[in-house]
């Protein structure tokens, strides 16, 4: 799939079949990951891969709205240092650097035909007792993939309306 084809035509899906994730399938997703641009190149990024059914519902409670993951063949965390005094500062490069990285997991899985959506941690605390990351380390997201339930997911136009016009969001030179 060419770049610009899996930009325009991915989708969220949160509805999972239960056929299992090869595991060159998730190589090739944590792959995409870790060849994102990093600040600096300090790459201060880990990533927890989860497939136990058990460990995958508890990690559905995260968030109000991290019920697919309860369905997903395969969740991966995002992980990363702790922000200092619990906010992250304008110059915290590493959100950057996560988006970056999760935009890529996204794409080279919407590129194999497997689905994926994003779950924000509410719950840092249920999170951290789950996955078990150190108490210096971070977890805000918690991204599910698997195969679409409805196939029809991989091919469903965009909603109507559903982006902002170009002309609307681009200003030239200024404001």
């Amino acid at each position: 799939m060419e770049t610009r084809e899996a930009i325009r035509t991915v989708r969220v899906v949160r509805s999972f079949s239960p056929t299992p994730l090869p595991e060159d399938a998730v190589t090739a997703i944590l792959d995409a990951a870790r060849r994102a641009g990093s600040s600096k190149n300090l790459q201060r990024w880990a990533f927890i891969v989860v497939r136990d059914r058990e460990t995958l519902q508890r990690l559905s409670k995260v968030g109000p709205f991290a019920g697919h993951l309860a369905g997903a063949s395969v969740a991966v965390a995002q992980v990363a240092p702790r922000p200092p005094n619990g906010a992250w500062s304008p110059t915290a490069s590493v959100m950057w650097d996560l988006g970056r990285a999760a935009q890529n997991m996204v794409l080279a899985a919407w590129d194999l035909g497997i689905g994926s959506a994003p779950a924000t941690v509410y719950d840092e605390p249920l999170c951290q007792s789950i996955l078990g990351y150190p108490d210096e380390q971070y977890c805000g997201y918690v991204f599910s993939f698997g195969w679409p339930a409805d196939p029809t997911d991989l091919s469903r136009p965009p909603k109507a309306g559903g982006r902002a016009r170009l002309d609307d969001l681009v200003h030239r030179e200024r404001w």
